[in-house]
């Protein structure tokens, strides 16, 4: 294949590539449907023609008939009144009309059957427009629908992906408030332990921790002996019995 050949089938796939993106199935069909109704009304102007042809033979082969009939009233009134010139002479007209009756009878015969082939063609030509259009019309409604389909499918797949990048968001999210819950409470669990040293200052060392402790284990006795005061005596001498049976 040469240089030009390929440069050829290249942009023809590109031009056709267009053009198939650009059609519209509906516009196609809608133009089809003219084109099939104008060609039917060519054939009805030319069913419509042709029968005004055959009227228009028909008017003459009456009026040759006519005047035919004229001649002859007339040679008969001549042979009355003894005048076998103007009769012979009104005969031999008449005669000549006869040929043109007959060709013209001929024409009309031809015209007839024209006619008659058109208004068959025509209303065949008809039934197949009425046949098209009521395709036509299914096929862009199950266009439409299939168009319309194929627009809700793309719009639940541009959801579908923009839900994902929202899932993947709330869990990287998540996965990044449990590294910081999670390293927050080693940092605390560190400094209580004194392994890490608060500088804000609030932190305790542990001889003040242990001083703590022992400032709560007071006030735990102080609360105990308040306590028993205010028991009854039989509460006292029962504690007092509970107190030896302890330290035996």
């Amino acid at each position: 294949m040469s240089i030009f050949q390929r440069i050829a089938t290249i942009f023809g796939a590109k031009a056709n590539k267009a053009l198939d993106k650009a059609e519209n199935p509906n516009d196609t069909l809608d133009y089809s449907y003219q084109k099939q109704l104008e060609l039917l009304q060519k054939v009805r102007r030319g069913v419509a023609d042709v029968a005004t042809s055959r009227k228009r033979l028909e008017l003459q082969i009456t009026q040759l008939e006519q005047q035919q009939n004229k001649l002859s009233g007339q040679a008969q009134k001549a042979m009355d009144i003894g005048r076998e010139d103007l009769a012979r002479e009104a005969l031999t007209r008449k005669s000549g009309l006869s040929p043109q009756i007959t060709d013209l009878q001929s024409q009309h015969e031809g015209l007839q059957g024209e006619e008659q082939k058109l208004t068959l063609a025509s209303q065949r030509l008809q039934a197949k427009v009425d046949a098209f259009r009521t395709k036509k019309e299914t096929l862009k409604a199950t266009y439409n629908a299939a168009e319309a389909q194929s627009k809700i499918g793309e719009a639940f797949s541009g959801i579908s992906e923009e839900l994902g990048d929202v899932g993947l968001a709330v869990q990287r999210a998540e996965d990044k408030t449990a590294s910081l819950q999670a390293r927050a409470g080693a940092v605390d669990e560190l400094i209580a332990s004194g392994a890490l040293e608060d500088v804000t200052g609030t932190a305790k060392d542990d001889i003040s921790a242990q001083l703590d402790a022992l400032s709560s284990d007071n006030d735990v006795e102080m609360e105990l002996n308040r306590m028993r005061e205010q028991l009854p005596a039989s509460s006292d001498k029962q504690q007092k019995s509970l107190e030896g049976e302890e330290q035996q």
